[in-house]
């Protein structure tokens, strides 16, 4: 569970999983003194930081010589009924066609990812 609470200047809003701290922000074009991650930026780095750890954790359960993965995630939401999330790759290491190309499938199989592509529901209160 994610506690987010309000601190000066205004809109700067410091959260928290009771482990690790962040905060977000608003740009200053929107009021907010841009002092941390915009929201929709937050989903992005969910998508990308989830990609990532997928594709290392495959190369490491099959011995594939993965050195560095750099993943990139952009939200597209210039339409009204419909967001894209654009994402691509750059894996790094001595990787044969084969592997690259399994680790590229594999990117697409990210948990956040599945959990997007779900019916989503917003209910208040929090059991």
């Amino acid at each position: 569970m994610i506690i987010a609470g309000s601190e000066n200047p205004v809109y700067r809003t410091p959260f928290s999983d009771g482990e690790h701290h962040a905060v977000a922000d608003t740009t200053k074009e929107k009021g907010g003194s841009g002092g941390g991650f915009w929201p929709h930026t937050l989903l992005e780095a969910a998508l990308a930081t989830c990609i990532n750890i997928t594709l290392r954790k495959y190369a490491d359960k099959h011995a594939i010589p993965l050195s560095n993965a750099v993943t990139k995630v952009k939200l597209d939401r210039s339409r009204a009924e419909e967001v894209t999330f654009a994402y691509e790759v750059e894996l790094q290491g001595n990787l044969t066609e084969p592997q690259h190309q399994a680790l590229l499938r594999v990117a697409g199989d990210c948990p956040v990812k599945k959990t997007l592509l779900k019916r989503i529901s917003f209910k208040y209160g929090v059991d």
